[in-house]
Order: C-alpha cells, then sequence, then structure tokens
C-alpha cells in the first residue's frame, strides 16, 4: 500500500489565515448535511469560515493543501459558533434564521462534558484525499497531543468508514441515539463512541 507525507497542525499556531481553506474542507466533508441550506460551495465556504473557532481545530496537509480537518472541542469552545447574521446575509432572512434555529442547538450549546473530556465535533476530508489515511493521521495526532483522559465522538449509523476507524483507534460504542426525522437526514441512529486514557 501507498503511504503518503501528511503533515496535521493545530489551527491556532499557524500565522496566516487559513480559514478559508478550513471551511472548504468542511463544506466538502458536509456537504449532503449542508444542502439544505445551499447548493451554492461559495456562500458556504463563506458563511463557515466566519464562525470557525479556530482554537479547537487541527488540519491536515498532503503536498502542501489542506486536505482534512478535525475539531476537538471541549466544555469552553465549540468547532462553530452558529450566527444569526451571518446566515441571514448570505441566505436571506427566512432561509438564514431557519439554518441557524436547525443548527444552533448541534453547535451553540456549551458541552456538558467534564475539563478532562474532549469532543471529537467534526471530522472531514476532500474527495482527491480519501483513502489516503488523512483522517487516521489527524485523530492519532489529538489522540497524542491534545491529553485529555477521555474522548468522545459521534457518527452516524451509515457512516460505516468511520465507524471502523474509530473502533480501530480503541472507541467503544457508549450509546445509540434515534435519530428524529430519520429519513429526510438518511440515517437511523446516532452512535456515542469514547476513548479513555490511563
Amino acid at each position: 500500500m501507498k503511504s503518503y507525507e501528511i503533515r496535521v497542525r493545530p489551527m491556532k499556531e499557524v500565522k496566516e489565515n487559513i480559514s478559508r481553506e478550513v471551511a472548504a474542507v468542511f463544506v466538502d466533508g458536509y456537504e449532503k448535511d449542508l444542502a439544505f441550506l445551499s447548493n451554492n460551495r461559495e456562500k458556504l465556504i463563506e458563511a463557515f469560515q466566519k464562525m470557525i473557532c479556530s482554537d479547537v481545530f487541527y488540519f491536515a496537509t498532503l503536498e502542501g493543501d489542506i486536505v482534512g480537518i478535525l475539531a476537538c472541542s471541549n466544555n469552553q469552545n465549540r468547532a462553530l459558533t452558529i450566527d444569526k447574521t451571518i446566515l441571514r446575509h448570505l441566505f436571506g432572512y427566512v432561509k438564514g434564521t431557519m439554518a441557524y434555529l436547525f443548527m444552533k442547538n448541534e453547535f451553540n450549546k456549551k458541552l456538558s462534558y467534564q475539563d478532562d473530556t474532549g469532543y471529537i465535533e467534526c471530522v472531514a476530508t476532500t474527495v482527491k484525499a480519501r483513502g489516503k489515511g488523512v483522517s487516521t493521521a489527524l485523530m492519532s495526532y489529538v489522540l497524542e497531543n491534545e491529553g485529555y483522559h477521555r474522548y468522545i465522538l459521534e457518527v452516524v449509523d451509515t457512516n460505516e468508514v468511520a465507524y471502523r476507524l474509530y473502533k480501530k483507534l480503541g472507541f467503544t460504542e457508549l450509546e445509540r441515539k434515534k435519530e428524529s426525522f430519520s429519513k429526510m437526514k438518511g440515517f437511523e441512529h446516532r452512535i456515542y463512541m469514547e476513548l479513555c486514557r490511563q
């Protein structure tokens, strides 16, 4: 199997502003989930680059390009701060308000975890980077460098590739929660997984 030289770094340690590149990977990775808001990739990137919390994001590069991202949130910082004004400005009053109401509970609510818990909030890669070990490199880097005692993540039941990766990294299933409007969202359950460190 070919090996690729993947470099992972925390976003907060980079001097130049890479929020646009990070947002582009986020939009590409969550394209299906964001389709309700818009199919205009540029508008989505513009919106999310303004809502990213750089303190919790990591990015992976392959041949100099940013090809993967991971956010490890905690009880102080979430991956994104969903902003009603930004959404209304870019997507119109009605759609922007609907998007805000739809996403604010998912991202703006403070996590109830203890200080020793990291929450792997989002992992995404570009299409060209899939199958090259980018997600594994991001997860391994965070697990080795973050220093939390416990890590929690959620994965939808249709994402079997991610589920297998998390199992391989030592995560175990905590619980499955039935998703409301599952037919519309395209999955039945959210699976919560954890990894505890000594």
